[in-house]
């Protein structure tokens, strides 16, 4: 029988994170236990501030922790690897989808996607026709030639989407990556990441926005830097905040401090087979 430990991509264990700010020390995160296993929908949320977005940078290797450790596929990020082979490791095995995507400004939509292929080895040609796969699949192919900044924000997301996917990444990781979206891009942009999981993507999304939880298969609840409740019902757990509310509750009963911001109008329509 195959070893559980086998299953586990990502593992924290007794991860503290402060931050020295002038004459005082910031705790973040603190005593931090959990593990990421493969091919599951991991949903990470919690109220703004929280520490949500640290522990995600803490398990990219781009935040190291004062105290504990992070292990990705059973090797240590911090003890066992210096900055360039956690930088490979994003390269070669992680997907990112941000809140606000980065793009080389000098570079068209094309060429922004087929730099991760590129900084991988892969030829131009290679390059090129799998960049094309994936604008098709995100409904952009249109747009291939224009710069990223002259597209709209809802346009940008779908590239971004499409860049993350290029490299067929082990872990696909989205920071908050409805929240310049409407509610309706927004459910189509989760369907996206729930029809990726179920092709074996193991999907990691951080969010302040419980309605997204039903489409994880376990979710963590972060306050106050603390993993507070592991939610192996997501579901369950939306309905029935759902129903606190209807029963006169103003907030989530597990959220009190959660206000959720205006969102932008934008539109993504996508599949994702053969990804």
């Amino acid at each position: 029988m195959t070893s559980p430990a086998l299953h586990t991509i990502f593992q924290a264990k007794n991860v503290g994170k402060t931050f020295s700010v002038k004459a005082q020390d910031i705790t973040v995160l603190s005593d931090v236990n959990m593990e990421v296993q493969k091919s599951e929908f991991l949903v990470i949320f919690g109220p703004s501030g929280c520490g949500k977005s640290t522990l995600l940078h803490a398990l990219l290797g781009l935040e190291q922790p004062t105290s504990g450790d992070v292990s990705f596929l059973g090797s240590s990020l911090y003890r066992n690897l210096d900055e360039d082979g956690r930088s490979d490791i994003r390269k070669r095995h992680i997907g990112m989808v941000y809140q606000q995507p980065n793009w080389i400004k000098a570079l068209t939509v094309k060429e922004n996607i087929m730099v991760p292929l590129r900084l991988s080895g892969a030829t131009l040609a290679s390059a090129s026709d799998r960049a094309e796969e994936v604008l098709k699949l995100v409904g952009m192919t249109d747009w291939r030639d224009y710069i990223p900044t002259e597209l709209s924000s809802g346009q940008q997301q779908k590239v971004a989407l499409a860049r993350a996917v290029v490299t067929n990444p082990d872990v696909l990781i989205a920071d908050e990556p409805t929240g310049n979206l409407d509610f309706e891009s927004g459910k189509e942009l989760m369907r996206l990441l729930s029809s990726l999981h179920q092709n074996g993507k193991t999907v990691i999304m951080v969010t302040h926005d419980l309605e997204y939880l039903m489409y994880a298969g376990r979710a963590l609840q972060m306050f106050d830097g603390k993993i507070i409740e592991e939610v192996n019902d997501p579901d369950r757990f939306v309905k029935d905040n759902h129903l606190a509310m209807k029963r006169g509750q103003s907030e989530p009963i597990l959220m009190p401090e959660e206000k959720n911001e205006s969102p932008k109008p934008n539109g993504i329509k996508t599949s994702v087979e053969n990804l």
